[in-house]
């Protein structure tokens, strides 16, 4: 974040992926609505992106590049958001995103270092997609199930971020690669308060269950769990499937909100008035100054 003058700051943030399914104009709707969930996350609104582009000419018709560029376009003009240019390079593998511009006022800039002791969290979207996109390029996951995650990941957070911005939050941050725990990590160290959360209110895609028993799951989900080791503790009945979903790598993932407890319930509300794909009080902030995760069923 930039401030510019006392009342306007830019935020920019970049942001790209490597295909998670199979469809082009899918990826390329999933991998802009990525890149703009930063500048939700912050509070911002997004006003310009650009292109980045790796496509591996010699072994894909161009045709193929027209369809992530024209997903990623529908996806900004979606989000009012104009794609003012971009930069393309030869590679092997496929790789797209977006540079975005936001706008904002500085002192209305969201935090994630400023939750307290005794809020509730809300979650906006479920987890699972890094788990399942592992079981799309494993040809694991059905049809059906394929059209939920795409549904989910190419969906803005500009309903939600606009729910928190009518009601406000004390802090938010978005769940990305980090996975739930990590994310809530950040959030917890840096406003130097713990947390602990329900597995049985955490939102999860029904068939990740399963594909997690069965070990679909990424190297980045697995990482991610070694990683909260030191700063999460599970109750001995929290499942080892459950441990995995909540560290599971996000794209595209939903805005994890700390709100003050008796403001939580008119943020369900308008939640659900803007259309998140899931709202869902997934624990609370609590007294730790070392910011430890307690993770209960």
């Amino acid at each position: 974040m930039y401030r510019l003058t006392p009342e306007l700051a830019i935020v920019q943030t970049v942001d790209y992926i490597t295909p998670l399914v199979d469809d082009p104009y899918a990826y390329g709707q999933i991998a802009a609505a990525n890149a703009l969930s930063d500048v939700y996350a912050m509070g911002a609104r997004p006003l310009l992106a650009l292109n980045i582009v790796a496509f591996p000419t010699a072994d894909l018709p161009l045709e193929v590049l027209g369809e992530i560029l024209r997903g990623g376009a529908d996806k900004a003009a979606e989000a009012s958001v104009t794609v003012a240019g971009g930069h393309s390079v030869d590679d092997r593998e496929p790789k797209y995103g977006m540079a975005v511009t936001g706008i904002a006022h500085p002192d209305a800039i969201w935090r994630n270092s400023t939750a307290q002791s005794g809020d509730r969290l809300l979650l906006t979207k479920p987890l699972g997609m890094g788990i399942v996109s592992t079981a799309v390029k494993r040809d694991l996951a059905s049809a059906a199930l394929v059209r939920r995650a795409i549904e989910i990941m190419s969906t803005l957070n500009r309903g939600a971020a606009e729910a928190v911005a009518s009601v406000g939050a004390h802090a938010a941050t978005d769940v990305t690669g980090f996975g739930l725990l990590g994310h809530l990590h950040g959030m917890t160290a840096a406003s130097r308060v713990g947390a602990r959360i329900r597995v049985s209110s955490v939102p999860v895609l029904s068939e990740a269950w399963q594909l997690a028993r069965d070990g679909v799951v990424p190297g980045g989900t697995r990482r991610n769990l070694d990683f909260a080791a030191d700063f999460t503790r599970f109750d001995h009945d929290v499942a080892p499937e459950a441990r995995l979903l909540l560290a599971d790598a996000q794209t595209s993932g939903g805005l994890l909100i700390a709100v003050a407890a008796a403001d939580s319930e008119a943020l369900q509300e308008a939640l659900r008035e803007r259309g998140a794909p899931v709202v869902a009080e997934i624990g609370e902030l609590i007294d730790d100054p070392a910011g430890a995760i307690q993770v209960v069923e």
